[in-house]
């Protein structure tokens, strides 16, 4: 990707391998082990970056520890502001305390109870105002210069982009060699300065950007050659829901990044699923995205030695339950049938004898006469089924089918 725009200056990777020295001793050196499963199903040696186990669950704390070393002691009397409701939050309250800086975070209105909570138990004042977030950010913004407040945004600013950069050349400390790295992209501010740092230190390495189809800010900005404000919509990864892409991130993206990818939300799901039960690791969506890519074979990288970022792993229980049951769909390990039974006795004996021989476990039943354009005389029952995966359930298929039942999959 090239750009006819004039790149950030300040980011360079001179200031990344400084920053890297000043912030070192108070960022975990997250793990970068190699998934064993992964290498198998994709023909590549792939290494999991694992950020999410940093301090507060995920990579911002990088960019935030940045900005605030930045700071003039003046400028820190002052305080610090920021505008989010998740991993952005957390990382500048703590750092912010743990530095004695006084924080304040806006959030919205909406915002769930447990990420407001998470925030202030690390120090900072939550402030909930209003539920438009380009309202909210531009009301924050002017405090801050009516203030004097540093105002540090997520992504677009270049000691955010120069912090989480340094992600970049730890990776390169620990892998002696790596043909290509996955990263999650919202509004670009981590693959800026992972792709700077990368880039600059060994061209032949692919970066590579995972967004998610839902909000393809990035990549509807590559394609404009600018930023694009895109309707909200909602997504399981929502590390990386951002409608507007950085004007300071773009064109760092356009020179630097080699290709952007782009999955869906099935995709995402089956991805942490697979985390959870291969890696034994807790991933947000956004943190999982670049598995997902390599899951469903969105990208081919046989022979390669990958790096994928795992960027956080800050996620609601109440969520992440529903991420499980539409990952398990995806898989095909959970099904729900829709099934039309003569309404006598015994016909749901005989269907769930069917059902029992091969081994497949009824989690959830719903009878209706009434509905579903039953006929009279007939029912209409929906199944929920666990199966071991799609080969599974298309073994009952073909039973049920010998069996004479008019069945539909509706899940």
């Amino acid at each position: 990707m090239e750009t006819a725009r004039k790149l950030v200056p300040q980011v360079s990777l001179a200031e990344i391998q400084k920053t890297l020295g000043q912030i070192r001793d108070s960022i975990y050196i997250s793990p970068c082990p190699e998934s064993h499963a992964l290498s198998e199903l994709t023909g590549a040696k792939v290494h999991l970056k694992l950020e999410n186990v940093q301090r507060t669950g995920s990579f911002k704390e990088r960019g935030a520890l940045s900005k605030l070393m930045s700071l003039s002691p003046a400028e820190r009397q002052h305080g610090l502001i920021a505008v989010s409701a998740g991993n952005h939050a957390q990382g500048v309250a703590y750092h912010a305390s743990r530095v004695g800086v006084r924080s304040e975070i806006w959030m919205p209105l909406t915002t769930p109870g447990t990420k407001v909570v998470a925030t202030s138990k690390w120090g900072a004042e939550v402030k909930l105002v209003g539920t438009n977030v380009d309202e909210i950010f531009e009301a924050a913004h002017q405090h801050a210069r009516d203030t004097g407040a540093a105002f540090i945004h997520p992504f677009d600013d270049e000691r955010v982009i120069i912090g989480q950069g340094t992600l970049g050349l730890e990776l390169l400390e620990q892998l002696s060699k790596v043909d290509a790295v996955l990263v999650p992209v919202g509004g670009g501010g981590l693959i800026s300065g992972i792709a700077t740092a990368i880039k600059e230190t060994n061209p032949a390495i692919s970066v590579i950007g995972i967004q998610t189809a839902n909000l393809p800010s990035m990549a509807e900005a590559l394609n404009q050659h600018r930023p694009a404000r895109l309707d909200a919509k909602r997504t399981i990864a929502e590390g990386i829901a951002v409608r507007t892409a950085g004007t300071k991130t773009l064109p760092i993206v356009e020179r630097y990044v080699d290709d952007l990818i782009l999955v869906d939300e099935d995709e995402i799901a089956a991805a942490v699923l697979f985390l959870l039960e291969e890696e034994k690791t807790l991933a947000e969506g956004a943190g999982a995205v670049g598995v997902a890519a390599l899951l469903h074979k969105k990208l081919s990288l046989s022979g390669k030695t990958v790096a994928v970022i795992i960027s956080g792993g800050n996620v609601d229980v109440s969520l992440l339950s529903r991420i499980i049951e539409r990952g398990l769909v995806k898989d095909g390990r959970l099904i729900r049938l829709r099934i039309a039974l003569p309404d006598y006795p015994g016909t749901l004996l005989h269907l769930t004898e069917v059902i029992a021989n091969h081994n497949i476990n009824i989690v959830e039943t719903s009878y209706n006469r009434a509905f579903h354009g039953a006929r009279l005389g007939h029912t209409v029952i929906d199944l929920t089924l666990e199966t071991r995966g799609n080969e599974h359930w298309q073994h009952l298929t073909a039973a049920l089918e010998k069996a004479g039942y008019d069945f539909e999959r509706i899940l």
